[in-house]
């Protein structure tokens, strides 16, 4: 599931903005789902955003490994709600015939206003049922990107942006180590931060300043 739909720690806080914003996050287990991209062209009075990435490894399936990578821009709204899941389970195998299953989902969303009540859910979670020695890791990663006047991603940030999708794809899949894994993914999670920062330099400006704000959640081995 690798179209391009332009899929603890938080980078900035909302709270040095001049909006006012709900924000919550947690980790629970799911379902895949997700929703088409909508383009900023309309301005809708509510935004609503959700991703899904569900891998599952068994003995008929060693090794599953799933990721999104979208880019949702919605223009001006008096309101959003973005939710982005991650879920990976790995389960009946043993220490001598080990599953690995990856799931792994990165969302951006942008949306204008200085106004606007936000929303935000990051989740993920892994799990080892009866699976001895099995590697199983779900990461989310929510970008959040606010701005008083409503702008979209021009060509040489979408190449970018598309750039990192293609090596989040090739890590997915690969079979690195467990910590190497993550240092590189959140490498790549850095990468879109700095895009994202300096997309929204070229912003048209307001009153509040643009933010970018990172939501970042893993769970996984080596933590079973």
């Amino acid at each position: 599931m690798n179209s391009h739909r332009k899929s603890r720690p938080t980078a900035s806080p909302f709270t040095q903005r001049a909006v006012r914003i709900g924000l919550f996050a947690a980790g629970v287990a799911g379902v895949a789902t997700a929703v088409p991209a909508q383009a900023a062209t309309a301005a809708p009075h509510t935004a609503v955003a959700s991703d899904h990435v569900f891998s599952h490894a068994d003995q008929a399936h060693h090794t599953q490994a799933r990721d999104s990578f979208t880019v949702r821009q919605y223009g001006d709204v008096n309101a959003a709600a973005a939710r982005n899941q991650a879920n990976a389970v790995s389960a009946g195998c043993s220490a001598d015939d080990a599953c690995r299953s990856v799931a792994l989902s990165f969302q951006i969303v942008t949306f204008a206003g200085e106004r606007t009540h936000l929303n935000a859910v990051n989740l993920s979670d892994a799990a080892n049922k009866r699976c001895t020695g099995c590697q199983t890791l779900a990461g989310a990663y929510q970008f959040v990107v606010s701005t008083p006047t409503a702008f979209t991603f021009d060509d040489a940030t979408q190449r970018q942006l598309a750039d990192i999708h293609s090596r989040l794809d090739e890590l997915t899949r690969s079979s690195l180590p467990a910590a190497e894994l993550k240092s590189r993914v959140d490498g790549l999670a850095s990468e879109v931060t700095g895009v994202l920062h300096d997309a929204v330099a070229h912003a048209p400006k307001g009153d509040a300043q643009p933010a970018v704000t990172l939501h970042r959640h893993l769970d996984g081995w080596p933590g079973h």
